[in-house]
Parts: structure tokens; sequence; C-alpha cells
């Protein structure tokens, strides 16, 4: 078993929890109300936006040039979903320039950005992967029985294509390289994935508890 699929195991309850969740079994079969979707986009791009921020700390702090180049090859998988996002923010006049984010954004790019500018790279791919992780795992579950067509299929095309899955792996290749699979590392994870459901739960919630 490889670290990263260890500290993913370990987690396996919050994965299952943020599959099962209202809002991404709302994006499954198109359900979602679009407001609620709206706002997860605005606060999405935000945290993109800080997600790049954080691969460009890790590029900047790598101490050879492959990692340096893998880490720039993340960030540009980053800005390929912040087009979508800026695609979906135009299609319902959702104005990211005006985005505040909310605490659950603010709380998760906080944490992203603290452990890149305070910790090495290998405990800063362990505070990334879930999100990764994450999103290659909602996607790819969500089309086992095909994709339909309604308001949500591209999210979902995004998420399980093998593309985005070769992003994942490509930072789940750093955790081997770099990270002791120590309480440090498996505290990070599991933050990482906590903060996952809760920008689900705040997304459903809206706006009122951002």
């Amino acid at each position: 078993m490889t670290k990263a699929h260890d500290l993913w195991q370990t987690n396996q309850d919050l994965a299952d929890a943020c599959l099962s969740h209202p809002f991404v079994q709302g994006i499954a079969d198109g359900t979602l109300p679009k407001q609620r979707f709206a706002y997860y986009v605005g606060q999405d791009a935000f945290f993109l936006t800080a997600f790049a921020r954080a691969y460009s700390i890790a590029a900047a702090r790598s101490e050879n040039l492959n990692d340096f180049e893998v880490f720039h090859t993340l960030a540009g998988g980053v800005l390929t979903e912040l087009r979508l996002h800026q695609s979906y923010a135009a299609d319902w006049q959702v104005d990211l320039q005006q985005v505040k984010p909310g605490v659950a954004t603010q709380r998760y790019t906080d944490f992203l950005l603290a452990t890149a500018w305070g910790h090495d790279v290998g405990l800063t791919a362990v505070a990334m992967a879930p999100c990764m992780r994450l999103y290659a795992f909602l996607g790819q579950k969500l089309t086992q029985m095909g994709i339909p067509e309604h308001d949500y299929s591209d999210w979902i095309r995004t998420y399980s294509s093998l593309e985005f899955e070769q992003l994942a792996q490509q930072l789940e290749s750093l955790i081997e390289q770099y990270t002791t699979v120590s309480t440090i590392a498996h505290s990070t994870y599991r933050y990482a994935m906590l903060c996952e459901h809760d920008f689900f739960q705040a997304a459903w919630e809206g706006e009122k508890k951002g």
C-alpha cells in the first residue's frame, strides 16, 4: 500500500460522506438548485485561486527541477478548472470579482497557504492531495451509471476525466517521495478532508451560513 493510498483509506468515511452529501447527489442527478451551485462556483473559484498559489509556493520551494515542473503542471490543471468556473459564472451571472469568501472557504484556504509557507513540500502535498483525490473519486463514482445530460454534466466530466486522475496521481507521487507518514501527516490530511466536507455543507446551506 502506498503512503497516499494509506492516507486516503484512513479517511474513507469522509470521502463517503462527501459522496452521499445532498449537494453532490444534486449534482449527480441534476436536481441541485441553481442558486446553491452558483454560490459554490464563486466560493470554489476563490478556493482554486488560493490552491494555485499554494502550488506556486511549493514549486518555489522545490529542491529540483523535476518537482518544480510537477508543481507547475498541477497549477496549470487548476487554471483549467478555473476556466470551467468562469464559464459557469458567465452562464449564471456570477461576478467572480465580487465574491467574498465564506467561513468554510476562508478556513480552508488559510490552512493550505499556511502549510505551503510553513512546511516542506511533502506536507504541502499531503494538505493538497485530499482535494484532488476526493474530486477524482467523486467524478468517477458519479459516472459509473453514465453521465446524464443536465446542467452539471460538465462538472462530472471534468472530475471523472483521465486528465484529472493523472493530476491527482502526480501530486500523490510527491507524497511517496517526500512524506513520512506520521501523526502530523495524518492530522493534516484529515483536516483537509474535513474542510472538503464543510465546503460542500456551506454550499448546500448557501450564503446565510457561508
